[in-house]
């Protein structure tokens, strides 16, 4: 396949069908997607997400990308084969999210889309910012997440970062897949960069 489909946990895809798009596309999910759908590779930074995606029925057959330090402990102590270390940061930066350590696992799973062998890049559930002063996340009020009346997290750490995969694979193709109210970033109005409404890929 020449194009992978990248799964955000934002709450734009709650209604959508993720398995279908499953069925027709090479797959990478951040932190509890295996909740919802089994997909061909998961990014978990923080190590409670880690170890559920470890325990879950759904990951036995994808590869789970993690942290250098969890890589460590998941690979050599548990001998676990599904374990891959996350990508290194096409860059070097002097500002605070530039640090890998401040990257979570969206921004790596746009990146280790960027990295792996395909032309286009799609984005579903990159919502980046809420519709409300509540956090925007699929599985906000469950285990290893926020409570449902929490306070949005700071999505500019997010759109910087995704922004640097953007510019530093110009050769690839991303496409950004919301509702159709969505706004994109003015910073991701680039040449290798489009938007798509749902509807558009609706069948």
């Amino acid at each position: 396949m020449t194009t992978v489909l990248v799964i955000g946990n934002g709450e734009s895809r709650k209604d959508i069908d993720v398995a279908k798009y499953i069925r027709d596309y090479d797959t990478i999910g951040c932190n509890a997607i295996h909740r919802d759908a089994e997909v061909d590779n998961i990014v978990c930074c923080d190590r409670r997400m880690v170890e559920e995606a470890v325990n879950s029925e759904n990951t036995k057959h994808s590869n789970i990308y993690v942290r250098p330090d969890w890589y460590n402990y998941f690979r050599k102590i548990r001998k676990d084969k599904r374990i891959q270390q996350v990508p290194d940061l096409p860059y070097t930066g002097t500002q605070r999210q530039d640090n890998p350590i401040h990257w979570g696992s969206g921004p790596y799973a746009v990146l280790l889309g960027a990295v792996m062998n395909y032309e286009t890049v799609m984005l579903m559930g990159f919502d980046l910012y809420p519709k409300n002063d509540k956090v925007n996340n699929c599985y906000k009020g469950t285990e290893n997440y926020a409570a449902a009346d929490a306070k949005p997290v700071d999505h500019k750490y997010w759109q910087y970062q995704i922004k640097q995969v953007f510019l530093h694979y110009p050769q690839k193709e991303f496409i950004i897949w919301n509702n159709p109210d969505w706004k994109l970033p003015l910073d991701w109005r680039l040449n290798n960069v489009s938007f798509e409404s749902f509807y558009q890929n609706a069948s």
